[in-house]
């Protein structure tokens, strides 16, 4: 009987062990998908050039709308498996808008009909090969560069202007490669820059990123055009860091005319607290030709702007103040009384939620 009795214990204590196991590889594989994002609005106002109709905004990307307005929401979508995985990466409101161009070549091929492709910022999988070997193949943001899409990963809320006129996204197939501890390597081949839903016209761009110890020189090469970008950053103590863009960019004439860009921006950021962090971005842009990214329409115009950020951490939520000033060679932005002038200083007050 007691023999009984202990088998039935053992039995029981067995069931349930297994049971545990079960739920616990369960909670485990549940753990791997994963839903996370941000939404983030702001005010902007000029400090010496008008508020209204006739508001002027630096030739960056974002943060360019007067009053109050919206940013995005951004809504990610990811599954992280041992061998493979996926991210569904959507973007919803004016900042989404000009992240993805409106996605305006499948749209235009519908015959102008729209389409969902216009949200998607980043679509790809992966397939971990080994330890040390990744391919992804989809739609990524570009290994390009300091600043990003996200402004969860951004210290200043306005961009560079080396990152908007430098690719956003890619779409292809890269390959990852561990080489060591410290050094790494990334090849891809690719759409034509900011083809993201399909190759429109055959021909393909090739990338390719070599690392050391968080320090990326970077290169592209598309139809003739080529960016050579080198993005790093030291920390110079505990509390004060030092980011570094720098990057090259030539068309190769492949337009009606030789043009491209050339700049560098240092980004100087010091923590005093977990909650307080205060940042500079000062940064040098030059344009080859009459390239449009400033705006002046007058040849080979350079800018230098300026960039004092604060970050103000509550729980989730970043409160970003900020002051720019946007220096330029040529007359472009216009005064209180609409008269030319070249320079523009502006007030930018954001707040950006984590999740």
């Amino acid at each position: 009987m007691k023999k009984t009795k202990y088998l039935l214990f053992l039995l029981v204590f067995l069931i349930s062990l297994t049971t545990l196991s079960q739920e616990e590889e369960k909670k485990e594989e549940e753990k791997k998908f994963s839903f996370n994002g941000s939404v983030d609005a702001y005010y902007r106002a000029n400090l010496n050039a008008p508020n209204d109709e006739d508001a002027v905004a630096p030739g960056s990307s974002f943060a360019n709308l007067p009053g109050f307005a919206l940013g995005m929401a951004n809504l990610v979508a990811s599954y992280e498996g041992e061998k493979v995985g996926f991210v569904a990466d959507l973007v919803f409101g004016p900042k989404g808008e000009d992240a993805v161009f409106g996605s305006p070549l499948y749209e235009a091929f519908k015959g102008g009909n729209g389409g969902s492709s216009q949200i998607l910022n980043q679509l790809y999988a992966y397939w971990n090969v080994s330890e040390s070997v990744t391919l992804t193949i989809g739609n990524f943001n570009t290994f390009l560069g300091y600043e990003v899409i996200s402004p969860t990963a951004n210290f200043n809320y306005s961009t560079s202007y080396l990152f908007s006129y430098g690719p956003f996204s890619h779409t292809g197939l890269k390959a990852d490669f561990a080489l060591s501890d410290d050094f790494s390597l990334m090849l891809a081949v690719m759409n034509p820059t900011d083809a993201t839903e399909f190759n429109p016209n055959g021909k393909y761009a090739f990338g390719a990123q070599l690392g050391y110890a968080d320090q990326f020189l970077n290169f592209l090469l598309d139809d003739g055009a080529y960016e050579i970008d080198y993005t790093g950053g030291v920390n110079l103590s505990e509390k004060f860091f030092l980011g570094i863009n720098a990057a090259l960019y030539d068309n190769g004439e492949s337009g009606d005319a030789k043009t491209g860009f050339a700049g560098v921006a240092l980004y100087p950021q010091f923590s005093t607290s977990d909650t307080f962090s205060i940042g500079l971005r000062g940064e040098y842009f030059i344009e080859t030709g009459d390239f449009g990214a400033i705006g002046t329409g007058v040849e080979d115009s350079s800018v230098f702007a300026t960039t004092l950020s604060a970050n103000i951490k509550i729980g989730e939520l970043t409160i970003i103040p900020e002051l720019r000033l946007d220096s330029s060679s040529d007359e472009f932005f216009l005064d209180k009384d609409l008269d030319a002038q070249k320079s523009l200083s502006s007030f930018v007050l954001a707040a950006v939620y984590k999740f």
